[in-house]
This record gives structure tokens, C-alpha cells and sequence, in this order.
């Protein structure tokens, strides 16, 4: 089984003021989200934003080297496809050689708009991803299906419907559903499954209550919030309430893949929007295809002392690897790939599969709980992680240098050593060798759209782009930022001493003692020339 979890949002504020502050600072959906999963051990692997609609992937830290060619696209079908406040965004990717793909859609509302409703659907179903294996949403292993749909109940006016709701005879709606009857004549929803509606219809409720629509309008209650899921099975027909409620557990198999629902929801309790919140769990079983990562790391179970701080690894022949890729020190509960203590650039010196040995130092003073994870630009993911290991150092002791290690002192010691940055933002120190250009080697993150993972760290360092050491004559590098010469406009005054009266008295630094003048601070603040001062020629 493979835990993952999903987040989607409809109708996220999408005001041009509110999408330039997002543009900024993280949006508060994707922070909430993430602080609240992030104890749970799951990291965002990716998200996709389209004005209010909002996709996040969360998965947990030792599911991250399994989980390959990620991707993600947007189709905008508002005003003829031009505006993004409908349509769809996706997510794809490989889950231990198994092709998933998650779809969050906002379609077009409105009772008479059905139609329209599976038009823009079927353009949904058009994206195309840069894939050999599944170039299509339904080309997918597994294909995940949610969002505000949109879909109404035809035929019952208001009354009989809360007449429904209200005695929990919810069957009674089922077969006037849109989506339900869509699913029985429309052959793109071949396939689609969808749990048991027992909850009431999720929209429109009265802003803060409860309380169905009182407004002018007077809504008429829609199940509008739906997820299903489908496989990639030919002889699969799509799944009405009634043939949904006969399945055991919820449970698909298709060619040794098994879905199982376990649930499937509303949240009536939540009332900061006039939808009601819909989730569902599932579990995904499947032989694994790809149960080796690319990058395979060991680590000593705790580090008491600097010399503890070694990663071995190594890499697998089929590997990527790039200059650009590095190694990043997590805290166990750490929210994103970039969301590190501190990191190392990867070093490929030594041939593939050959163990190398990367020391740090400054390393987070005290105890805790970390894991090391290898970050490849390549794929933008880390493609492997080590098990948790305790850091216990002292919070005062002085760091030791790494010429002090005689285990780590000769040059052929594939070593590199890492004084821990002051940004949580990875900033690699400033080389100004001659011949060689100076380039930025910052690892990004370029699929977390909509995110900006900003440093939290006060420390505001004058270099914008610095770059690593380039010279490649010693096996040891040390990643430390230089201090940059200090830029004067005007020579500093010198203090003089040895006067009687009081106060500071400044001697501007000419060297002609004729332009001399000694000035001289009064009790009061005021400058005021000295007894001893000479006129100044023009």
C-alpha cells in the first residue's frame, strides 16, 4: 500500500491583488496544507495552480525516490479557453513503475449546462504530457477524477429535494444526479467509478451556517463536489450508485493494480465557503515495478561529533546525474524537497557506483532527528533518502576544523566539507579564480509552481547569486561564503588623543599640514574648531 494524499481547492481567492501577493509569499492554502501534513511525514512532491483552482501532491519522505516523471498541466475553458476561472489542472507521475494521474477540474455551473459541462471535460481529457508511456489522462494506470463538477439534480423541484435530505432518503436523488445519468450515455465516462453518495448534497449553503441557500436565488441542494477514480481496464463500464453500493469495500483490480475506497465524505462542519469540503481514502496495492532508487545512501546511526557526518553513496548506471545536483540535510517533519538545514553539492569524480564521502560541518546544535536526501536537477526530486538518524552535538563546542581530521586528510579523499549556510536559501560561497566565470548554482525547484519557498533566515547576505568554488586541484572543497571587501567612499576619520579639553577631537587625513584643521566636540554635540587648528587655504 501506498500512502499518498491529495489536496484540491476550487474557487481559491483569485483577485489580481491576492494572485500577485501569492505570486510573492506562499499562498495560505498551500502553507496550511503542508504545516498540517508535514508531522505526518508527508512532503509535497508538486502542485499546479490555475487562478482558484489549486492542486497540491503530498506523498511520505521515503515514497519520494519511487516516484518518477512528474508532471503537470493546466486547460483553461472559460471565455472559449482564453480565462482560467474554469477547466482543469493535472498531475502525473510514476508511482514504483505504475502511471498515476490526478485531475482537478472546475466546470461550468448551472442547471441547463450539462452539456456543456462534458464538452469541456472531453477538452480536459486532451492534455498531452511529454511521456513515452502514458502521453494522455487516460493513458494512466490509474486516473483520479475531482473538483467541483458541477453537476445538478434535474426534474424534483426545492421541496422535494430537502424533503429528501431531510428524512435521509438520499436514494431518491441518485438517479436525477447529472453526473449518474452522464455516466449511462456519455462514452467518455466509460470506466469512471464513483463511491456511495450517504452524504447530503455538498452545495449551496448560506455563507458561515448549514443552512441550505435562503438567498433570492434559492439554489436547489447539487452533489457539485464528486471525486471517482478509473482504471486502465477495456472491459471496466462505469459504476451507477446502485452497482457501486453491491462492490465489496469499493475495491477495482485491474491487471494486478487494486484500488480500495475506504471512504467517501462530506465535512458539514466547515462553513467558510457556500460548498461543503468532500474527501475520500484510498489505498492503491500493486507489485512493485521499481523498488531500487537511483541513489542509494548510508549514514552512521548518530553523529556526536563532526567526523560522524559522512554520506556514502551510491548511484545506479541508469542514473541521470548533473553537475547541478546536491545532497540536503532534512529535519524528519521538513515540508518540501527545498525546505533543508542545510545541503552539498553531489561530486561525480569517481565512476558510477563507487562510494564516496562527504563530511559537514557546522551541523544544528542539540538533538534531533534527521535524513539526508539526494536531489537530482535532472528529474526535480530527491531520488533518495536515508532512514532517520539522530544528531546529538553539543550546543556550545567549538567546530572542528576538517584539517584537524587525519581520517580525512589526504588529497585523494573524495571529501567535501560544508560549513552549514546562515540562508535557509542554498547559497554555495563566491570563487573569483581567474579565467574561470563565475555561474549560480542555487538547486531550484522549477515544478513547485505557485510556491515560493522563501529563506526564513534574517541573515541578509549582499551576494545575490554567488557560485561555488570552481578549482578542481584538491579532492576537498570548502562551501563557505567569503567576505566581501568592504567598500569605503571616503577615508574613515582617525581619533586623535592626548588633548586636554573635552570632548573628541577628529583630524581630517590630508597629508598637507598646512589644510590641517582639529576640530573638536563640545559637551553639547556641536563640532567647533580646536585652539590649535589653522586656517584652511581656498
Amino acid at each position: 500500500a501506498v500512502p499518498t494524499a491529495e489536496s484540491t481547492l476550487q474557487e481559491v481567492n483569485s483577485m489580481i491583488n491576492k494572485r500577485l501577493k501569492d505570486a510573492i509569499f506562499t499562498d495560505q492554502w498551500s502553507e496550511l496544507c503542508m504545516d498540517s501534513l508535514a508531522s505526518f511525514g508527508y512532503v509535497l512532491v508538486t502542485s499546479q495552480r490555475m487562478q482558484g483552482v489549486l492542486l497540491l501532491i503530498l506523498a511520505k519522505y521515503y515514497h519520494l525516490p519511487f516516484l518518477r516523471d512528474i508532471q503537470t498541466e493546466t486547460t483553461r475553458t472559460g471565455l472559449g479557453g482564453y480565462w482560467g476561472n474554469k477547466g482543469g489542472v493535472s498531475a502525473r507521475m510514476s508511482v514504483f513503475g505504475h502511471m498515476v494521474c490526478f485531475l482537478n477540474c472546475h466546470l461550468p455551473a448551472h442547471m441547463e449546462n450539462s452539456e456543456q459541462r462534458m464538452e469541456d471535460f472531453e477538452s480536459i481529457l486532451q492534455q498531452q504530457f511529454d511521456s513515452q508511456s502514458a502521453t494522455s489522462i487516460l493513458d494512466h494506470d490509474v486516473v483520479f477524477w475531482f473538483g467541483d463538477l458541477n453537476f445538478r439534480i434535474e426534474d424534483y423541484d426545492m421541496n422535494f429535494v430537502k424533503y429528501a435530505i431531510d428524512s435521509n432518503k438520499l436514494s431518491m436523488l441518485w438517479e436525477k444526479d447529472q453526473l449518474n445519468m452522464a455516466k449511462t450515455m456519455e462514452p467518455v465516462l466509460e470506466g469512471f467509478h464513483e463511491g456511495v453518495l450517504r452524504f447530503p448534497p455538498t452545495y449551496k449553503f448560506d455563507m458561515g451556517t448549514s443552512i441550505y441557500d435562503t438567498s433570492a436565488k434559492k439554489r436547489k441542494p447539487a452533489w457539485t463536489d464528486r471525486i471517482l477514480w478509473k482504471t486502465k481496464n477495456p472491459e471496466s463500464k462505469a459504476s451507477t450508485p446502485q452497482t457501486a453500493s453491491k462492490r465489496h469495500s469499493g475495491v477495482l483490480q485491474a491487471g494486478g493494480l487494486v484500488v480500495s475506497q475506504h471512504s467517501y465524505r462530506s465535512h458539514m462542519e466547515y462553513a467558510v465557503s457556500d460548498h461543503k469540503p468532500v474527501s475520500s481514502i484510498f489505498t492503491l496495492k500493486f507489485p512493485y515495478k521499481i523498488d531500487v532508487p537511483f541513489v542509494q545512501l548510508a549514514v552512521e546511526d548518530e553523529w556526536n561529533a563532526v567526523s560522524d557526518a559522512i554520506v556514502r553513496y551510491k548511484m545506479a548506471q541508469t542514473f541521470p546525474r548533473s553537475s547541478w545536483d546536491w545532497i540536503g540535510l532534512y529535519k524528519v517533519g521538513f515540508r518540501h524537497q527545498k525546505d533543508y538545514v542545510s545541503y552539498v553539492w553531489a561530486k561525480h569524480e569517481d565512476p558510477v557506483g563507487t562510494n564516496q564521502h562527504y563530511q559537514v560541518e557546522s551541523l544544528p546544535k542539540g538533538s534531533g532527528e534527521y535524513i539526508l536526501g539526494y536531489y537530482s536537477n535532472n528529474l526535480s526530486t530527491i531520488v533518495g533518502v536515508t532512514e532517520p538518524f539522530q544528531i546529538s552535538l553539543p550546543t556550545s563546542s567549538p567546530s572542528s576544523s576538517p584539517s584537524d581530521s587525519s581520517e580525512y586528510s589526504s588529497e585523494d579523499d573524495s571529501t567535501l566539507v560544508l560549513l552549514r549556510t546562515k540562508s535557509r536559501s542554498p547559497s554555495p560561497g563566491k570563487a573569483r579564480q581567474r579565467g574561470r566565470r563565475s555561474r549560480s548554482r542555487s538547486p531550484v525547484l522549477p515544478k513547485l509552481q505557485g510556491l515560493n519557498l522563501r529563506p526564513k533566515s534574517r541573515d541578509k547576505s549582499k551576494g545575490r547569486s554567488p557560485s561555488p568554488r570552481a578549482g578542481h586541484g584538491s579532492k576537498r572543497e570548502r562551501l563557505v561564503p567569503e567576505p566581501e571587501a568592504p567598500v569605503s567612499m571616503a577615508a574613515p576619520p582617525s581619533r586623535s588623543s592626548g588633548h586636554s579639553r573635552p570632548g573628541i577631537e577628529v583630524t581630517t587625513p590630508e597629508p598637507n599640514e598646512r589644510n590641517k584643521v582639529v576640530m573638536r566636540k563640545t559637551p553639547d554635540g556641536a563640532l567647533a574648531p580646536s585652539d590649535n587648528s589653522k586656517d584652511v587655504g581656498l
